[in-house]
Formats: C-alpha cells, structure tokens, sequence
C-alpha cells in the first residue's frame, strides 16, 4: 500500500512543473514580469549589482513598426501523426510563423452529455491576430475531429527579434 502511495506523490510530483507552466502560458506572463520588474531592483542590489544596469528586453506590440499584433492559439489534436501534418500545412501556407507540438497532454471535456478522457498533442501556434480567421478555417477543414479547439491569446511584447520573426515568416 505505501509503493502505490509514494507512486502517485511522486507522479503528481513530476506532473506540476508541467500544469505550472500551462498555467503561466494559459493566463500570460505580462502580471507575473510587473512583479518582478518591481522586485528585481531590490534582488538586485543585495547581490551587489548597481540597479541602473536592470534593463527590460521586452517590448509591448504597439511601441514598434516592425511588428504585428500577435497570437498564439492552441489547437489540440489526437496524435502525433496528425499533430505534425497539420502543424506542417500552418506553416506551408504562412498561417503561422511557428507550430510547437506538445506531446502527451490528456484532456478531460464533455461531448454529447458524456465525460470523456483522451490522450492528445498540444499544438502552440505562433501567428498574426490578423491571420486567426484564416487559420480557424484552415484547421476546421484539415482536422479530424466535428469541432476542433481553436483559441487564442494575445502576445502582449516579447523579444523583437522574435515578434519581427513572426511578421516577416506569416502572410498578410
């Protein structure tokens, strides 16, 4: 009885970094960097560094031309193989700058008044807020299930190099 107890401690011990960072991705990391760009100051110079050196390799979407309003959305699928055809035909057709493919979630959801358990891959998609209606039509018409998880999140800043990536790498 205690093997099946550590063992379950233990698995969800290794699961919460995982459901942690989902989280961190899921609600934004724009509150979280206003608590520590407010705290680093102060972390900063108990460790001896002079605080006029804290600068922010961030910026907010709207504060440079060369940039875009961007997304990520999130659309699961059932398994790897569709996970990489459909990640593949995203970023074929400029849809998206960049699909990472996540393995090994498991979604719990109602469907038809019945609670369902499936394992799935998580697709992040990295795109213009522009091209949502595009993508959300291309992933309904290429996607195995009735009605596909297609959402979205605002990218509110980031590093530029990345964001110009996106806009350069997506179609109009």
């Amino acid at each position: 009885m205690a093997s099946t107890s550590t063992l379950s401690f233990c698995t969800l011990r290794r699961r919460l970094p995982l459901v942690g960072a989902f989280c961190m991705l899921t609600l934004g990391l724009s509150n979280l960097r206003t608590g520590l760009v407010h705290s680093l100051p102060l972390f900063r110079s108990k460790l001896g560094y002079s605080t006029n050196t804290v600068q922010s390799h961030s910026i907010r979407m709207e504060a440079n031309n060369n940039t875009v309003p961007s997304i990520v959305v999130y659309v699961t699928v059932p398994n790897k193989e569709s996970g990489k055809k459909l990640a593949e035909s995203i970023v074929k057709e400029k849809l998206a700058a960049c699909v990472n493919r996540v393995p090994g979630i498991e979604s719990v959801y109602q469907w038809k008044g019945e609670i369902q358990t499936d394992s799935e891959e998580l697709l992040i998609i990295k795109t213009r807020q522009s091209l949502l209606e595009a993508l959300t039509e291309h992933v309904k018409a290429n996607h195995e299930y009735d009605v596909p998880e297609v959402i979205s999140l605002p990218i509110n800043g980031g590093n530029l190099k990345y964001l110009e990536w996106i806009k350069e790498s997506t179609r109009e």
